[in-house]
């Protein structure tokens, strides 16, 4: 079964944009309905995506193209800053998917797949916690890999750098005489 056929079938205009590129297939739909996407998936017989292989974000900030572009063109298709990328495999059928969805920048919330697969459990927790995009329901939303006391989402494209300047030949004296070291 076609699964962007089936998709499109089921969902129909909630399925907002499918592009291919280079065999691999990229369904685009609304985060509110991504749980009902992926169940169905899942669940539907000559579809049966059965193995959640990984969740990924995307923080599009700055719009490099300008205020003008509302991130809706065919070759680039982003309409807001923040996206999830659910990467879904068929081990019945030897067959991958891409499912995004995109949220907008004041408030990136999705609602949690841990229903629908526990594997998203920490997936979810990670993206939580990096990028700052939080999933509505989710079982166990504490920080995963930074201190909780951390300020912040280190993954988002404006978070501030630190101050540690790269070391090179060039500038290589500068930073020696600004280390503290210890005293003999």
């Amino acid at each position: 079964m076609d699964p962007v056929a089936a998709l499109k079938e089921r969902f129909g205009e909630d399925i907002l944009y499918v592009k291919e590129f280079r065999g691999e297939i990229t369904v685009v739909t609304k985060s509110e309905l991504i749980v009902d996407v992926m169940m169905y998936l899942r669940n539907t017989p000559g579809l049966t995506y059965n193995f959640l292989s990984d969740i990924s974000s995307v923080d599009y900030y700055p719009n490099a193209y300008g205020d003008e572009y509302d991130g809706t063109e065919e070759y680039d298709y982003r309409p807001e800053r923040f996206a999830l990328a659910y990467h879904v495999y068929s081990m019945l059928y030897n067959r991958r998917l891409r499912v995004k969805t995109f949220m907008m920048e004041e408030d990136p919330v999705a609602p949690t797949l841990v229903g629908v697969w526990p594997a998203a459990n920490w997936l979810e927790r990670e993206i939580a916690d990096l990028m700052g995009i939080r999933f509505d329901g989710h079982p166990d939303p504490r920080r995963l890999m930074m201190p909780e006391d951390w300020d912040g989402h280190p993954l988002r494209r404006d978070y501030p750098l630190g101050k540690e300047r790269v070391q090179f030949s060039f500038n290589m004296q500068e930073i020696q005489n600004h280390k503290p070291f210890a005293d003999e």
